[in-house]
């Protein structure tokens, strides 16, 4: 066996397996059909429970500083500003919540922080081409290469090889009707502290959003059809804003949007498994497309790692991929797709219980806080389970930090029913909380 997990797609969701592979110690390859890392934003938006992950595999910091958490919406006619707001006004950080609202930062910065953390570089330029699997592998041409792996994880987009190879539907429908130009524009004469919008309509809607950690980048998003092309995004921008002084110097990728809704009927065939975009696309009302693949990753980590409780990938993100493609569709099916966010666009409610309760239950999000030894996401950084014990009892929290077990009957009942789980288990007196 060469490896023991072969990466398809080196997006965020890639990146985000790899990286989390990489601190188990676990064998990987991480391969991209595209000569160079992706240039462009397509998403945006690092929403609170996505930096909780990135703060787990230790690269907050760098996305701290990479981002922006205060951008104030800016609606115009013309140059009057008509409106302004925060759609995530009254938001700010508690000691359970430490991220309390979503962050701008573009895909590309997202993708970079996370390739520099890995001890290995991505393999771009190596296509996948076939593969089949038995019993006790999966054989992949890459690059003209045979490449035996464990396990195999598409993470290879909406237009997934990997997906189509296996034969998994992709159910759902595409609406023609709502296509939308997108791009990242060098452009001068707009502020970088506001994004900016002009239009009364759809079909006259524009929207700038100047690109954190850049000098003159901004997202470029409008309704509209076409090829993509820089005179046509000029165009675009100089009737809508109705300003001569805004002015597009160059643009450093450009497409066009075509809404689809779609999920698989299956995340798992054999030994191999779906994740990200290759599993699931919906609306870009949200920002939840690069966030979702990130937390796929995070589920399928460590599961991967430890070789058991695989079986669970699929029972815990198909839900979310559900629920995800129906909360996406609502938002822009309002006609308001920037107005003030409800919480579940945090995705910090997000849970795999499998029973009610009230308070904290097994499968919840374990929250962060202070404890007599440190505070709680600090504690449980690293790829193991870890039992915390607090003032009013043991609580099991899983390595991707959702809450397997509270009480000591429970954990021990946990590690009875999988056994192999405790040899990746660390235990912390942690207190009580401060």
């Amino acid at each position: 066996m060469d490896i023991q997990v072969l990466i398809i797609g080196a997006g965020p969701t890639g990146l985000t397996l790899a990286l989390d592979l990489h601190r188990r110690g676990v064998p990987f390859r991480i391969v991209d059909a595209s000569p160079a890392p992706f240039a462009g934003s397509r998403g945006k938006g690092l929403q609170p429970r996505s930096m909780e992950v990135l703060h787990d595999l230790g690269v907050i910091d760098e996305v701290l500083a990479s981002g922006r958490l205060d951008m104030v919406m800016r609606a115009y006619k013309g140059r009057e500003v008509v409106r302004e707001w925060d759609v995530h006004e009254g938001r700010h950080p508690t000691a359970d919540r430490p991220y309390a609202r979503t962050m701008l930062i573009p895909q590309f910065r997202v993708e970079q922080i996370l390739r520099d953390a890995l001890p290995q570089p991505v393999e771009y330029g190596m296509p996948l081409t076939s593969f089949t699997q038995d019993d006790s592998g999966v054989t992949a041409v890459v690059g003209g290469e045979t490449v035996r792996a464990k396990y195999l994880v598409g993470c290879d987009g909406g237009k997934s090889f990997v997906r189509k190879e296996l034969g998994v539907s992709f159910v759902g429908e595409t609406h023609e009707d709502q296509r939308m130009l997108v791009g990242d524009l060098r452009l001068s004469g707009l502020d970088r502290d506001h994004w900016h919008q002009w239009g009364a309509s759809r079909e006259t809607w524009l929207a700038l959003c100047p690109l954190p950690g850049t000098e003159d980048l901004f997202q470029f998003q409008a309704a509209g059809d076409g090829e993509p092309s820089l005179e046509l995004y000029r165009e675009i921008v100089r009737d809508r804003t109705g300003l001569d002084d805004v002015v597009v110097h160059d643009a450093t990728w450009m497409s066009l949007y075509r809404m689809n809704v779609r999920m698989v009927d299956r995340f798992r065939v054999g030994r191999v498994f779906l994740a990200g975009d290759a599993a699931h696309v919906h609306s870009p009302a949200g920002a939840q497309g690069m966030n979702t693949g990130i937390q796929d990753a995070y589920n399928l980590g460590w599961k991967l790692g430890m070789e058991t409780l695989l079986d669970t990938y699929e029972a815990e993100r198909k839900p979310v991929a559900e629920w995800l493609l129906g909360m996406t569709t609502r938002i822009m099916s309002s006609g308001h797709p920037f107005e003030k966010r409800g919480d579940e666009t945090l995705q910090l409610s997000l849970s795999y219980r499998t029973a009610d309760g009230e308070g904290l239950q097994p499968g919840d999000r374990m929250p962060d806080g202070m404890t007599a030894e440190g505070r709680i996401f600090d504690l449980l950084r690293g790829p193991d389970f870890v039992t915390l014990d607090l003032a009013d009892g043991p609580v099991l929290v899983r390595p991707d930090g959702y809450v397997a077990a509270i009480g000591r009957s429970a954990i021990d009942a946990y590690f009875g029913a999988h056994p192999v789980t405790q040899l990746h288990h660390r235990r912390v007196a942690a207190g009580a909380a401060a």
